[in-house]
C-alpha cells in the first residue's frame, strides 16, 4: 500500500490479556487421628477457575515481523501525530501490516487496515489504507465509502479512479462515467490516464464498444511514448480493439504494451500470441 517503505472497528485483538493464575488453596490444619472430627458433607461443587480468555481474532493475535510505525512514510507518521503517541504507535504497526500484507494477503491485510479505521477514523491516512485495502479485497462497498471520506477530509482527487473502478465494481456504470465528468482535469496525468482506463471500461460495461475505443485514445497513446503509464494505457487500448472485433490492430498495441512493459505489469506478449494464433 503506498503509506508503506518497501500500497486505504470490527474484531480488535486482545493482545495485553495474561491467563489467570491458579488459585492456591491453603493446607487444612492436621491434628492427632483421635482429636480429628469428621469434615462436614457439602454439596456444593468445587468453585471452578474461569476458563483463559481466547483472542476474538487469531490471526491478529501477532503482527507481522516488522509491522511498525516507522515502516511507514514520512507524510503518514506526521499525521498520526494527532493521536497520542500509545494509539498512534498501535494504529502505524496495524497499518504498516496492511501495506506488508496486502499483494500476498488482502483479506488479512483488510482485516488490518480496519482495526487501524476502528481506533483512528478521523485520520484521513487511516481512511485512506482501509478504503485501498478493501479494493484490493474486493470490498468494493466498503473501500467506495472510505474513499469519499477521505476525499470530504482531504479535498483531493487522487482516488477518483479508484473509486470509479469501485462503482464499475458494483455494476453503476454511469456512475463511474459521472466521476470521470465531474473532476474534469483537476487530477494529475496519472490518475487521468487511469480515469480513461476506467471510462473505458464502463463504455465496455454498458455495449459501448465503440466508444470504449474512442475513450482511450489521446496524445499519449503513442507507441513511442515511455510514460510510467503507457504499458497499461497501450494494454487497455489492445484489449477494447479486441472487443470491439478489431483483432489485427489488437495484436499491434498488445506489442507495443509488452515493449513498453519493464516490469511486466501485464501479459501483454501473452495475448498477443493467443490471439494471433487464433486468427490463423
Amino acid at each position: 500500500m503506498q503509506h508503506v517503505q518497501d500500497v486505504p472497528s470490527e474484531e480488535s485483538p486482545s493482545r495485553d490479556f495474561e491467563p489467570s493464575q491458579d488459585v492456591e488453596r491453603a493446607d487444612l490444619p492436621v491434628t492427632e487421628a483421635s482429636e480429628q472430627e469428621p469434615a462436614e458433607q457439602t454439596d456444593e461443587a468445587p468453585e471452578a477457575r474461569p476458563e483463559p480468555k481466547k483472542p476474538a481474532n487469531p490471526d491478529l493475535e501477532t503482527l507481522p515481523e516488522g509491522a511498525d510505525i516507522s515502516k511507514l512514510d514520512p507524510e503518514a507518521r506526521q499525521e498520526l501525530k494527532s493521536l497520542p503517541k500509545a494509539q498512534a504507535e498501535d494504529v502505524g504497526q496495524h497499518l504498516a501490516a496492511a501495506g506488508m500484507l496486502i499483494d500476498e494477503d488482502p483479506e488479512l491485510a483488510l482485516k488490518h487496515a480496519r482495526i487501524a479505521r476502528g481506533k483512528a477514523s478521523r485520520v484521513a491516512i487511516v481512511r485512506e489504507a482501509a478504503g485501498l485495502a478493501a479494493y484490493h479485497a474486493g470490498e468494493w462497498a466498503e473501500a467506495l465509502s472510505d474513499l469519499r471520506a477521505v476525499r470530504r477530509m482531504t479535498g483531493s482527487n487522487a482516488h477518483i479512479a479508484v473509486m470509479a473502478d469501485c462503482e464499475r465494481a458494483l455494476g453503476r456504470p454511469e456512475r463511474a462515467l459521472d466521476l470521470a465528468k465531474e473532476v474534469g482535469t483537476d487530477v494529475s496525468p496519472a490518475t487521468a490516464v487511469e480515469l480513461r482506463i476506467v471510462a473505458a471500461g464502463a463504455r465496455r460495461d454498458m455495449g459501448q464498444l465503440d466508444a470504449a475505443v474512442v475513450a482511450l485514445q489521446g496524445p499519449d497513446l503513442d507507441p513511442k511514448r515511455r510514460d510510467p503509464w503507457s504499458a497499461r494505457l497501450f494494454y487497455a487500448y489492445a484489449d477494447n480493439l479486441e472487443a470491439a472485433g478489431r483483432n489485427d490492430e489488437a495484436i499491434r498495441w498488445f506489442l507495443n504494451a509488452a515493449q513498453v512493459d519493464d516490469e511486466e505489469e501485464t501479459d501483454a506478449a501473452e495475448r498477443a500470441v493467443e490471439l494471433g494464433a487464433a486468427l490463423q
